[in-house]
């Protein structure tokens, strides 16, 4: 891929990050602003396998996603193809050397230590960088009408020029990944945790209520049993028989119930359901991570 420069130079007090020698994984693309000058999209490679999408040019570098190690690299070219058709639409802060050395962790961010810097910090407009799922809906946070008297700080979700709030579990399952999720939401709230005008107590209790369901993602105890298959360490049948899903045929031939497995994992979907699930129980998922994979659940959580 095209190797281009990391992020201007911006040493000043105010936390902007500095020009370095941070590597630089591809380019995304380029445009020219309001005020005609050339501005450029950047991959590039943050801490902790994270990476940062990046607009650079004439004014400075600024931050348009930060995404979490563990999202498929197609994501960066797809936020980057929503921020370069948004128009004069586009509104992104200034990149800073928090955002550089941020991590963005696997599973919860509680509220009480989320790190201020992180890098998809909601706008004064009360807006954050775009997430897209697979079906190429958009999520975002934004104001939204509820039964309040004031508009809610919520995560909305786009579709054919339809704008519908939703959960942040929802919005979870969508991109099937917590992160970068759960520190947008942490940091939303407290942006606005004081503001009169946007009411954000709905979105901290779906933030209380994602963080501490037993109902977990399945993406990776679903790679894990797709790895184990293909390196012919186990099949699923015994997978399911080690897991006590045991079924019987015609002939008395025992066999592991499949079907019951690739539904847990979210390989095939559930009857009457158009769609795999992305979720299951965390009893669920350390049975079948303990007895039929013989890992620890650790290793398997999403």
């Amino acid at each position: 891929m095209t190797t281009i420069a990391p992020p201007p130079k911006a040493a000043r007090r105010n936390g902007r990050a500095r020009h370095s020698s941070r590597a630089v994984s591809g380019r995304l693309g380029t445009y020219v602003d309001e005020l005609g000058a050339a501005r450029e999209l950047a991959c590039v490679r943050g801490a902790g396998g994270t990476r940062l999408v990046i607009d650079q040019g004439v004014g400075g570098a600024r931050l348009v996603a930060h995404i979490a190690a563990d999202e498929p690299a197609s994501n960066a070219r797809a936020v980057a193809q929503m921020y370069l058709t948004a128009g004069r639409s586009r509104r992104c802060r200034s990149v800073t050397q928090a955002d550089l050395r941020s991590e963005f962790g696997e599973g919860a961010s509680p509220l009480d230590a989320a790190p201020v810097g992180c890098g998809h910090e909601v706008n004064s407009e009360g807006s954050a960088a775009q997430l897209v799922d697979r079906h190429g809906c958009l999520y975002r946070l934004q104001p939204a009408a509820g039964s309040l008297s004031i508009p809610e700080l919520r995560w909305c979700r786009g579709i054919n020029g339809r704008v519908v709030p939703v959960s942040v579990r929802v919005v979870i399952g969508a991109v099937e990944a917590y992160e970068p999720v759960l520190s947008l939401t942490v940091a939303a709230v407290r942006r606005h945790d004081r503001d009169d005008a946007v009411s954000v107590a709905l979105l901290r209790a779906e933030h209380e209520r994602a963080s501490a369901s037993p109902i977990v993602l399945n993406r990776r105890l679903r790679e894990a049993v797709a790895e184990a298959i293909e390196r012919r360490e186990v099949t699923a049948s015994e997978i399911a028989i080690r897991c006590g899903r045991v079924r019987r045929g015609p002939r008395g031939i025992v066999s592991g119930e499949t079907s019951w497995l690739m539904r847990r994992i979210g390989q095939v979907a559930e009857a009457g359901q158009e769609e795999p699930t992305p979720w299951v129980h965390s009893d669920v998922l350390a049975l079948i991570a303990r007895e039929g994979l013989g890992v620890s659940p650790r290793d398997v959580e999403a």
